[in-house]
């Protein structure tokens, strides 16, 4: 196993749920954190409650494409370096196809695919200078199977398999490694902040995100599972034998999936 401690270590979407939980993690493991979202006051908060460890904050939109390179620039200027990037920025989504309007498509899209693959490709030619580097995805069982009034989030998460799939591929040369890892329900916000048909946020709570798994849990899982070095991992409840289901009775998931409270 290849211990994360003392690695630099940069988090998007740092500034709640499950970033927020992965950056207290690994300040008990000495890491120095680059912590990375939208909102700077949330992201000094958690840099405060992140106990004797190096922080720095480095807030940004991944939708600002155009200055990845320039995101990459500063993040390395913090430490020297970073040895690992945890692509965790990202929404979701609770409406239906027919009633959703294709500009939230495009977001999620946006926020979801193309802003986690711009980062990647801005830090890339930086671990292939180190001949190391760990990129690790959050994308989530929705990247592996669908459920309705998640159309668009699960099209995105599905994309991000594809592409990290094959940069693997490409880099295993350069002594890169990819960690594609798949939340089930985690105690986030995730589903208030989920866009509905016409792009503004739920604002509500579901029943299965409330009873799901503790983001300070999920993060210790995690962890677990970028110092093995796993290529893809399912974090959650029973909601992961849907990953089987789909690969050897996809009817039955199918049709289990309709009977389902998913909304």
């Amino acid at each position: 196993m290849n211990a994360i401690n003392d690695k630099v270590v940069w988090i998007t979407g740092a500034s709640s749920g499950i970033g927020e939980a992965l950056a207290y993690e690994l300040a008990t493991r000495n890491c120095k954190l680059i912590l990375s979202a939208r909102n700077g006051e949330a992201l000094e908060t958690v840099k405060s409650k992140c106990i004797n460890a190096e922080v720095i904050i480095l807030p940004f939109d991944l939708v600002d494409f155009d200055n990845a390179k320039n995101h990459v620039e500063k993040a390395v200027a913090a430490f020297g370096k970073v040895d690992v990037l945890i692509n965790n920025g990202g929404v979701s989504q609770r409406s239906l196809i027919v009633e959703t309007d294709f500009e939230v498509d495009k977001k999620l899209i946006e926020v979801d695919y193309l802003g986690t693959v711009a980062l990647t490709k801005a830090l890339l030619p930086h671990f292939i200078k180190n001949k190391t580097g760990h990129f690790v995805t959050v994308t989530s069982l929705m990247g592996k199977f669908g459920s309705p009034y998640r159309s668009g989030y699960c099209g995105a998460k599905h994309a991000l398999h594809g592409f990290f799939d094959v940069l693997r591929m490409e880099h295993q040369k350069d002594f890169i490694n990819v960690t594609l890892v798949c939340p089930g329900f985690v105690q986030t916000n995730v589903a208030k902040n989920a866009m509905t048909a016409d792009g503004s946020k739920q604002n509500i709570d579901d029943a299965a995100t409330q009873n799901g798994m503790s983001t300070s849990v999920f993060a210790k899982k995690f962890v677990k599972a970028v110092e093995s070095k796993k290529f893809e991992i399912y974090i959650g409840g029973k909601e992961i034998m849907g990953i089987y289901l789909k690969r050897f009775f996809p009817k039955w998931l199918h049709y289990f999936v309709l009977k389902s409270k998913v909304r």
